[in-house]
């Protein structure tokens, strides 16, 4: 259980924190600011109720970095409201991100590529049994 529980924290930071090296201009994808770091504490405060989200398979991580309900069936229609407005709020949270990462970095046109990066790499970096919607926009299990 404490593995899993490392495993799940690291997870976390590297969801909020960092990934290195940005080859399509070597983004500092590190680089902080009063409000990446407002962001990453929203993020992370967050986290702990998606968890158990993402682990039921009730929400995903989609390709482009942001997430979404990957199945509907599974909730009720009093969580479904509750957990739209998770699912809009990280999604919020998510944009901001990509776009004050792009703008701390003098380059405000690395918004789009930033978000696929951290897409990429988070779904990479998913626990398995984390549900994924993959490029085709299919749902998979990890």
């Amino acid at each position: 259980m404490k593995n899993n529980m490392t495993r799940l924290v690291g997870f976390v930071l590297v969801l909020v924190i960092s990934v290195n090296g940005y080859a399509a201009g070597e983004a500092n994808l590190d680089v902080d600011s009063a409000s990446i770091s407002i962001i990453k504490k929203s993020l992370s405060g967050r986290f702990a109720t998606l968890r158990p989200l993402f682990e039921s398979g009730v929400i995903g991580l989609t390709s482009d970095g942001m997430v979404a309900v990957s199945n509907a069936t599974k909730i009720n229609q009093t969580d479904r409201i509750r957990i739209d407005i998770l699912v809009k709020d990280e999604n919020k949270d998510r944009a901001t991100l990509y776009r004050e990462i792009a703008r701390a970095n003098g380059r405000p046109d690395w918004e789009n590529e930033l978000q696929k990066t951290f897409g990429e790499r988070w779904i990479n970096r998913a626990p398995s049994g984390w549900t994924v919607k993959n490029a085709k926009g299919e749902w998979v299990q990890k």
